[in-house]
């Protein structure tokens, strides 16, 4: 395990696909215990290359289903880093938690992230956790996905906002009626308000 680092350093020494990287952090997963992610994910971290960080938030996101200190450096940490592509793939490891938790479960995380004054970790659950109305409890609760969005209407990063108008767009495809009364109630001579209602509302438009 100890040459894991070095070998995805040579393995990624070109840019890859998101889905490679996923795939190689799913494999050490499944070889692993969940103590070794965490080990392995805050190593994986301190590289140079990013594409090696990017496996180390994948594990990371699956030792936090059992360590605290792991979702607590994704929520404050990797959170801060400035590559976007980073972002991305927090999105993706923050929804693998929740979906192995149980996404009931994580309702009182998906809350606590959302309420965090970093952007990032806020878009990570509206990024991550797309389409909401296709992930297990919130299929059955879609009005609770759209307050937990809605809230974000006039969000200070417009990085948070599209995530929130494109959230709900998805939303709206098959409860648009759900979509429609939210969006009725707001008001739009608020600029911030008003770039989200024009994502959210492309397909309600069309009707």
């Amino acid at each position: 395990m100890s040459d894991y680092r070095a070998t995805l350093e040579e393995r990624y020494a070109e840019q890859v696909s998101f889905k490679l990287i996923e795939k190689d952090a799913e494999q050490f997963y499944a070889a692993h215990a969940l103590e070794d992610c965490y080990t392995m994910g805050q190593e994986l971290y301190q590289s140079g290359n990013y594409q090696v960080q990017e496996a180390g938030v994948y594990l990371l996101g699956y030792a936090a289903t059992a360590n605290d200190k792991a979702l607590l450096f994704l929520k404050e940490e990797v959170s801060r880093h400035d590559n976007w592509r980073v972002q991305e793939v927090l999105a993706k490891a923050f929804d693998r938690y929740c979906s192995l938790i149980g996404y009931e479960t994580a309702l009182p995380i998906i809350k606590d992230w959302l309420a965090s004054d970093i952007a990032n970790t806020r878009r990570a659950v509206s990024e991550g956790l797309r389409i909401w109305t296709g992930r297990p409890y919130f299929k059955e609760h879609p009005q609770l996905a759209i307050d937990l969005l809605a809230a974000h209407k006039e969000d200070e990063s417009l990085y948070m906002r599209k995530s929130v108008g494109n959230a709900l767009r998805d939303i709206s495809k098959k409860h648009p009626a759900l979509i429609a009364k939210e969006l009725e109630q707001w008001n739009v001579s608020s600029k911030e308000i008003k770039q989200v209602y024009k994502l959210a509302s492309k397909f309600i438009a069309q009707e």
